[in-house]
């Protein structure tokens, strides 16, 4: 099914516009308005908002509709649907609840509402959703209280609560994204179809995802491991618990299933599975910041403590660190900036009172050696320490060794505070503890 004009429509109606304040209606309009598309507002006991004419209903504009956003009560989207079929609009998404996670009711209403589009053949998103953002065309036709920036990381999430806390907390970390996508019941449009447009979208580099339950487990499954193979996929698993499975009934209306067979499929498919909306996060930062690589690692690091606690990790989740071979030894030892640091090895503790330019020489050698595929830069706060000259050397750094992902651990407060938005601004991607940072870097390898 084609999902064009739900993605880059030329025009969008809004059914149950509103400028009443706190009100989905009244989201929805002003998201729409930040975007230069024609919007049309539907509600027939207004006759303005937003200083716009407002129709009774969307038969009732002349102009061809692209796609409609329905946020009207439960028991009056049928009936709004009908119109909208008869309007021949192009795409359709239903933010309103009160369907098949409401019970036996809601679901036969959901029921109708699949026949009524799938009879007219127009593509549907949702009931029971957020709606959607494309960054890459400047439609938000969603009730988020925030519109994210734009980056290549694509957001699919069955919940719509989800999706706004992981837009608002994507704003700190500078991530950006190509299209969010809250999709709720699944009425009509499935997972699986929106991952194929994925697919051949090009400016979605990662797609991250949040699933409860799957309709269609072999489509899903296949289309997954075709996917994953061009395009990483990050999923977070709600549901795994017997309660989780009973809460996940009642939200989106899914069926679970078994978790350990959603794992064995996530692990055929090539899915990156995370345990939380943190690490959901930081795969998709790095998978979004950087390029993959082969196993074997440097690290540089001014803590050896850090140091140790990042060895430990690499170990329990199978990243290997290199063993520095005796030409970047030599090298180091013929470096003037390096002479206080007795032992060369990985991983290279070039000690606390590290300034910037011993953070240079280390790097680079680290970075021009043969055996080192990625690198790991760890640095804790000494009173000598420059965390934001230590961010600009990385930054230059990456630009002469482009095919090297570079992961950071600077870990602090107020005092790394500049330098670590520096790093995230540069698309260098920190993290303040050194398990999310190998965690980080176990999902470039390949």
């Amino acid at each position: 099914m084609n999902l064009d004009k739900i993605f880059n429509p030329a025009s969008v109606a809004v059914i149950g516009a509103s400028e009443e304040e706190k009100t989905v209606g009244a989201g929805l309009v002003k998201n729409l308005m930040s975007d230069r598309r024609k919007i049309y507002c539907v509600n027939p006991f207004r006759e303005k908002v937003f200083q716009m004419d407002c129709f009774k209903k969307i038969t009732d504009i002349k102009e061809k509709i692209d796609l409609a956003v329905i946020a009207v009560p439960d028991k009056v989207v049928l009936e709004v649907v009908e119109e909208c079929c008869q309007k021949k609009v192009q795409g359709i998404i239903v933010v309103s609840s009160g369907f098949r996670e409401s019970g036996e009711e809601g679901r036969q209403r959901e029921d109708k509402l699949r026949e009524l589009v799938e009879k007219a053949g127009i593509p549907l998103v949702g009931p029971n959703c957020l709606g959607i953002i494309n960054l890459n065309s400047g439609l938000n036709a969603s009730f988020a209280p925030l519109t994210p920036q734009k980056g290549d990381i694509a957001f699919l999430s069955q919940s719509g609560s989800l999706a706004n806390a992981l837009i608002d907390r994507s704003i700190d970390l500078n991530l950006g994204f190509s299209k969010i996508v809250s999709y709720g019941n699944e009425a009509q449009v499935d997972l699986t179809q929106l991952l194929s447009y994925l697919r051949d979208d090009k400016e979605t580099k990662v797609i991250l995802l949040y699933l409860e339950g799957v309709k269609k487990g072999r489509e899903f499954f296949e289309t997954a491991k075709e996917i994953s193979q061009h395009k990483p996929i990050v999923v977070l698993k709600a549901g795994r618990s017997k309660m989780g499975e009973k809460a996940v009934s009642t939200h989106t209306g899914s069926m679970v299933g078994d978790y350990e067979t959603y794992q064995a499929v996530f692990k055929q498919a090539g899915l990156v599975e995370v345990d939380s909306l943190e690490e959901l996060l930081d795969a998709g930062k790095a998978l979004s910041f950087e390029k993959k690589c082969r196993n074997g690692i440097g690290i540089v690091t001014n803590g050896g403590g850090l140091g140790v606690l990042a060895v430990d990790f690499c170990e329990k989740l199978g990243v290997e660190v290199s063993e520095l071979k005796k030409e970047t030894i030599d090298k180091l030892e013929k470096d003037k900036r390096m002479e206080k640091v007795l032992i060369k090895r990985n991983p290279l503790d070039i000690m606390g009172d590290a300034l910037s330019e011993r953070y240079e020489a280390a790097i680079r050698a680290l970075l021009e050696a043969k055996e080192i595929n990625g690198l790991l830069v760890i640095q804790s706060v000494q009173m000598m320490t420059e965390p934001l000259k230590n961010a600009k050397i990385i930054t230059e750094l990456k630009k002469e060794f482009p095919l090297k992902p570079v992961i950071c651990c600077f870990v602090g407060g107020p005092l790394i505070k500049e330098a670590a938005g520096y790093l995230e601004e540069n698309k260098t991607p920190n993290y303040p503890d050194p398990k999310r940072a190998v965690k980080a870097v176990k999902n470039l390898i390949v």
